[in-house]
């Protein structure tokens, strides 16, 4: 099986789609074909061996890596070397994988052990047992709470959002491949798990129970103003009941005559390809969603299709923490001029990976793509600008969500859209 995600590292969103960062299929790349046959003296003849599965991800890697360079590597070199050692165990062979690919140089092209990846088939956009959803920073490599999923273990623990995790059961976590990060922080259901952690520059513990954890993805209320009713919707990340879930709260909404929307995507960290597409077709009616860059360099657009289901008056909140899908939905929205971006710069993450499992329970992300912006901007690493900045503190964020004040009127960024979308709902003069 193959998925395809965004990176949000992933966000891994593995997000097992665009991106990165969990899962929905890429359509433009195509199924995975039978492995090529290489010149080259080496002939594996055991198929379920270490020495295969490190044959299997250099197939995998020679056709689909979107970089035909490999990041200027020998790659055929590079299979000579790894494929002509021997190897005693799978773990061995696991090391040398992760060896070779950290040669490409890509954090989002990542090998995962069976443990790890059945770990992360097992989660929704990184949520874990204990109902976080992280984030390893590409550059600092700080495993950093985005936040914690609502009612679940983490969050009645008292974890924030912008929380550290220094240790996992006393282990450091400081510069852990992402999977190594959800290997450690998953176990048994009813088994415990200790944190350390790292909050506003003081160092916390934390003991949680791991447990089944139940996300809703999507969360919509009704903002009585002094200008109507708005309809503000709150969508954590891009998973695969999220187009249904968010058609059924603008139909909702849509039945309660609100005005206008906020859309929060803060804090979103991504998740499918097709999600993100889905839904922002309801919201834009024609235009350019974004483009998608192959390996070979073809551009495939993805455009909206007259389905929009509402053209009432948009604010959409972003915030440091919104990437991959996020940033699609963003852009698209905002560069077609159908709604106004609130909050702070976005994550920066365009890159595509398509995950898929391999022999023995193990599998592989791969980036296969990158995608831009309706204009054909680039945001790797820049992010999307809003068109109206407002600041806040990780400390104001973390007491926004303790307090359960998210999407209130004591939630400066919002306060910032409401006042905007009475700006557009004032008549002309």
């Amino acid at each position: 099986m193959r998925l395809s995600l965004i990176s949000s590292r992933f966000l891994k969103l593995l997000t097992i789609a665009l991106l990165t960062n969990q899962f929905t299929q890429l359509g433009a790349i195509a199924n995975p074909s039978t492995p090529e046959s290489v010149n080259s003296p080496t002939i594996i003849t055991d198929q379920d061996s270490p020495k295969a599965l490190v044959d299997e991800v250099w197939q995998i890697i020679s056709r689909q890596y979107i970089d035909a360079r490999f990041n200027q590597q020998d790659w055929n070199a590079i299979r000579q070397r790894y494929v002509n050692r021997s190897y005693g165990s799978y773990e061995e062979a696991y090391q040398a994988i992760r060896e070779m690919l950290k040669l490409l140089g890509d954090p989002f092209t990542a090998f995962y052990d069976p443990v790890a990846y059945e770990s992360l088939q097992s989660t929704t956009a990184n949520i874990t047992q204990t109902g976080l959803e992280i984030i390893n920073d590409r550059d600092t490599q700080a495993v950093t709470i985005i936040q914690p999923t609502e009612n679940s273990p983490a969050h009645k623990a008292g974890i924030l959002p912008h929380d550290i995790i220094t240790t996992i059961d006393g282990k450091p976590v400081e510069r852990k491949a992402f999977y190594e990060v959800l290997t450690l922080l998953q176990g048994n259901l009813g088994t415990y798990v200790t944190l350390g952690i790292l909050r506003n520059g003081q160092p916390l513990t934390f003991r949680i129970q791991r447990a089944n954890t139940k996300n809703i993805p999507v969360r919509y209320r009704v903002e009585e103003t002094a200008f109507g009713r708005v309809g503000y919707i709150r969508l954590n990340h891009f998973s695969a009941q999220v187009t249904e879930d968010m058609k059924a709260a603008i139909e909702a909404l849509e039945k309660q005559n609100v005005k206008g929307y906020v859309f929060d995507l803060r804090s979103n960290p991504g998740g499918l390809l097709r999600a993100s597409i889905d839904i922002a077709r309801m919201w834009l009616d024609r235009g350019i969603i974004f483009s998608m860059i192959e390996r070979d360099g073809i551009q495939d657009q993805n455009q909206a299709n007259h389905s929009a289901l509402t053209q009432k008056p948009l604010v959409i909140l972003i915030n440091d923490n919104s990437a991959s899908a996020s940033e699609i939905v963003a852009a698209a929205l905002q560069e077609n001029k159908r709604a106004s971006l609130v909050g702070t710069r976005t994550k920066g993450y365009n890159s595509i990976q398509s995950v898929r499992g391999l022999q023995n329970g193990s599998g592989l992300a791969v980036t296969v793509a990158k995608w831009l912006t309706p204009t054909g901007r680039d945001i790797n690493r820049t992010g999307l600008n809003p068109d109206v900045v407002v600041e806040l503190t990780d400390r104001q964020q973390q007491d926004l969500f303790r307090d359960r004040k998210i999407g209130t009127t004591a939630d400066p960024q919002f306060v910032k859209a409401l006042q905007i979308l009475n700006q557009k709902l004032r008549p002309s003069r």
